[in-house]
């Protein structure tokens, strides 16, 4: 399994004024104007649905139905973590230090990760999404989302590599403890770190005292039966909100040179736009909209998918809008592809259809 590499060719496809045209038709329809309203009645219910789960923890005490609460609290902080998302792409207040701040509690004293972090992983992310050697989202970890230079050296790894696809979901279930970790080594690492202490402040008050709780007030099988349960739906759930947008999608070389609408719609997926699913997932079905509109209210991305979707058309610019499940089918089949190394080279379909610039 290959890249394509693509020919040299400048054409309509590469006019840089495509995405200055789309951001005046936005604009226009004053899509980017702050939702404080949205926002306000958003945080007043995650956080009046924390106290109710606190309330149902002194209350059940020692029961085994606590694993239930552990199951809602790691979907509780998932909508956090959304809104530290939306938060770090200035979405909800037009201050900057304002919206970076919200990131900061919500990812430390909530969530329980560094909001540093993780606002420099992910802008990466959305400067080069898909692009080998540039986008972290993609880099070989546990799994390869593009196919080794070379042979496995190992024939256990590369039996496990063949059937990665099955494997992507029971990894998730340690999504939530890389997260951590991940955080806490940023944090403590050398040099100028934004916000350090601050973030280190809430990241300990959130991770000393959440074990606190469950073992004073648990008794110790328990406690950990319950971390064990949130800690799973949290990375599942956090994982299966972030894999279909972007996971199967056409891959760009790493000296590929793409102008920055198509780079974000063509390497992009959507996944309906039922407001479930909208809720499900933080607003990230709208992933589209989302990359070439990053400052965007959560709310607003909706009205703009019918905008964005006739611009793409009348530009000849393939759009992709799946179905939820089929996503995730996208997702396995694709994951398997790369570990088999399929017969058939991989023909990028971004290079296939477009032939842009190099």
């Amino acid at each position: 399994m290959t890249i394509a590499t693509p020919s040299p060719v400048r054409g309509r496809h590469s006019q840089p004024s495509d995405y200055a045209a789309l951001l005046s038709l936005v604009q226009a329809q004053g899509l980017m104007r702050r939702r404080y309203l949205y926002y306000s009645v958003k945080i007043a219910l995650l956080l009046g649905a924390l106290a109710a789960i606190a309330v149902g923890f002194f209350l059940l005490g020692d029961s085994w139905f606590q694993l239930i609460l552990a199951g809602a609290v790691g979907i509780l902080l998932t909508q956090f973590g959304f809104l530290g998302h939306d938060a770090a792409h200035r979405q909800i207040f037009a201050s900057g230090p304002a919206n970076e701040l919200l990131s900061s509690v919500v990812g430390g004293l909530l969530v329980g990760m560094s909001s540093t972090w993780w606002t420099k992983k992910h802008t990466r992310h959305h400067a080069a999404p898909n692009q080998i050697g540039k986008d972290p989202d993609i880099a070989p970890n546990v799994l390869r989302f593009y196919p080794p230079d070379g042979p496995q050296r190992s024939r256990l790894l590369a039996f496990v590599t063949a059937h990665q696809g099955w494997w992507f979901f029971p990894v998730l279930i340690f999504e939530g403890i890389n997260l951590h970790q991940q955080s806490v080594r940023t944090l403590l690492a050398r040099g100028h770190i934004k916000r350090r202490w601050l973030e280190l402040s809430l990241l300990s008050v959130r991770i000393f005292g959440y074990l606190a709780l469950l073992f004073v007030f648990l008794p110790a099988g328990l406690a950990f039966g319950f971390l064990a349960v949130q800690l799973s739906v949290f990375g599942v759930y956090l994982g299966c909100s972030f894999a279909p947008n972007h996971k199967g999608m056409p891959l760009v070389p790493k000296d590929m040179s793409i102008d920055f609408f198509r780079r974000q719609v063509l390497m992009s997926r959507n996944v309906g736009d039922g407001r479930a699913v909208t809720f499900l997932l933080g607003g990230l079905n709208f992933q589209i909209e989302h990359h070439l509109f990053p400052s965007m209210p959560r709310p607003t991305l909706r009205r703009a998918k019918p905008i964005v979707r006739e611009f793409c058309r009348s530009r000849s610019v393939t759009y992709t809008d799946v179905g939820l499940f089929r996503s995730y089918g996208i997702v396995v089949r694709y994951l398997n592809r790369v570990g088999l190394r399929a017969r058939d080279p991989f023909q990028c379909p971004l290079v296939a259809a477009y032939r842009l610039q190099g």
